[in-house]
């Protein structure tokens, strides 16, 4: 069983729905990139699955267990963490409050958490005392999947990670998340950088007008015709 299924998912904003019966699966351990022209709805199809946006149509399991009726909130609770594009630090409190921010659902010891985070992004530890909003945009996006990670989920959504940074720093960027998917948490992307996504996904999405139009492993999509020449440049 697949552990996080968004089945045929349609809606939208008002009477206009922007998701077609749009369809997505990542099991644990996985990276899955969903990929796209402007205006594929994209994001669109992470808010659905995060709870963001009600669906006429359709439905989302995780584990096993349907979850299209939750809030967002309960969603975390159940196990995802989701770090959106924009907007996803609190930029006057620093490093280490934003993380503990993270762990506000938990009621344990949440000090082996931050120790992985920081384990993870050692450029965080020496910035822990530093407000986020004096950091890279590099080192932001560090903090935002920080905080998603104290929530220990096994869900991470990370909707466009690399917008905004350098070449290298993308390419560092995702490094952690191989590494992250590695300790078996299953993760769901958007990605404007469509090549260097698919190259590291074990299934890839290709959304046009909210459809489904290639699903096919990241190796596969990269090698077929069709979606070079129309996405991906040649």
């Amino acid at each position: 069983m697949t552990f996080l299924t968004a089945d045929a998912m349609t809606g939208g904003y008002g009477a206009a729905d922007i998701l077609h019966a749009c369809t997505l699966a990542v099991d644990r351990g996985e990276i899955a990139v969903i990929v796209g022209p402007n205006g594929a709805g994209k994001s669109t199809a992470m808010k659905a699955v995060f709870g963001m946006l009600p669906l006429r149509a359709g439905h989302v399991s995780l584990d096993g267990t349907n979850i299209t009726t939750l809030s967002p909130q309960e969603r975390v609770r159940a196990g995802m963490g989701f770090v959106p594009q924009v907007r996803n630090v609190f930029v006057s409190m620093s490093v280490e409050e934003n993380l503990e921010m993270g762990a506000f659902i938990r009621d344990d010891d949440f000090h082996d958490t931050m120790e992985q985070v920081f384990s993870l992004f050692p450029i965080l530890r020496q910035k822990r005392r530093q407000p986020a909003g004096e950091l890279s945009g590099g080192q932001r996006q560090q903090v935002a999947v920080g905080r998603a990670l104290m929530t220990k989920p096994s869900l991470l959504m990370l909707d466009e990670p690399t917008a905004g940074v350098s070449p290298i720093v993308m390419d560092e960027l995702f490094d952690k998340i191989l590494e992250v998917a590695a300790t078996g948490i299953a993760i769901l992307m958007v990605e404007q950088n469509a090549r260097q996504a698919l190259a590291i996904a074990d299934r890839g999405y290709v959304l046009v007008q909210g459809r489904n139009r290639f699903t096919d492993t990241g190796e596969a999509l990269l090698a077929d015709p069709e979606v070079r020449r129309t996405f991906l440049g040649g």
